[in-house]
């Protein structure tokens, strides 16, 4: 059985020249955003906005749903993934951020598309519920990338919100390998490895955990 290969800056270089359809909107959006704070590590990286895409279109999702918004460039790559008439509803905790990727929504044609809710992520999750047109088993998918502390929470108020076969998509699982070292007590590193340990015992999903980017871990509601 092979073992991971490590991931060279040549060898994600090549994964890129041989895999990722890139274009300006895309581009320009991950180029404004390493420019703010944050924006070198909150983000995803080209590829794993791809990924989002790839598996939004995929399973033929109309409603999607997203936890931590930052720029929207993660929230950009699941609205192109979407058909017309689709949406995707993403919460951040402030509008700041939110529309600086608002003009790529727009240059892409999938500004329609997007939903943005302003609070806290659990006030935003309880309200969906209680919405006529969201509510529980509403969604096809859901994307977690938001403070790695509230991630439990999150999770357990998402998934309601996600029907019998639906996809939820949690980022940041290994987070920069320090879920691995015991020795690290940090409250977003305690809590992701706790959400991990869960999801491993949790029979109301099946569950992937992909060592690609930070970890990706996919869900599937049984």
């Amino acid at each position: 059985m092979a073992n991971q290969v490590t991931m060279s800056d040549a060898l994600l270089a090549y994964v890129r020249k041989v895999s990722l359809r890139d274009d300006k909107v895309l581009s320009g959006l991950r180029a404004e955003s390493a420019g703010l704070p944050g924006g070198g590590a909150l983000p995803v990286t080209a590829e794993e906005g791809q990924f989002l895409q790839f598996l939004v279109r995929l399973i033929g999702a109309r409603q999607v749903l997203e936890i931590g918004t930052y720029t929207g460039y993660s929230t950009l790559c699941l609205a192109r993934g979407l058909p017309p008439g689709a949406r995707v509803v993403t919460c951040d905790h402030t509008a700041k951020w939110p529309e600086v990727g608002r003009p790529y929504w727009e240059r892409a044609g999938v500004a329609e598309l997007i939903d943005v809710r302003i609070g806290d992520a659990l006030d935003v999750l309880a309200a969906l519920l209680d919405e006529a047109d969201a509510g529980p088993g509403s969604f096809d998918a859901v994307f977690i990338d938001a403070d790695k502390a509230g991630y439990p929470a999150y999770y357990e108020a998402a998934l309601p919100l996600v029907r019998s076969g639906g996809l939820i998509v949690i980022d940041n699982t290994l987070f920069f390998g320090r879920v691995a070292d015991d020795t690290v007590k940090d409250p977003e590193t305690v809590a992701i490895r706790a959400l991990n340990s869960a999801l491993r015992e949790d029979d109301r999903v099946d569950l992937a955990m992909l060592a690609s980017a930070d970890g990706i871990t996919l869900l599937r509601k049984r």
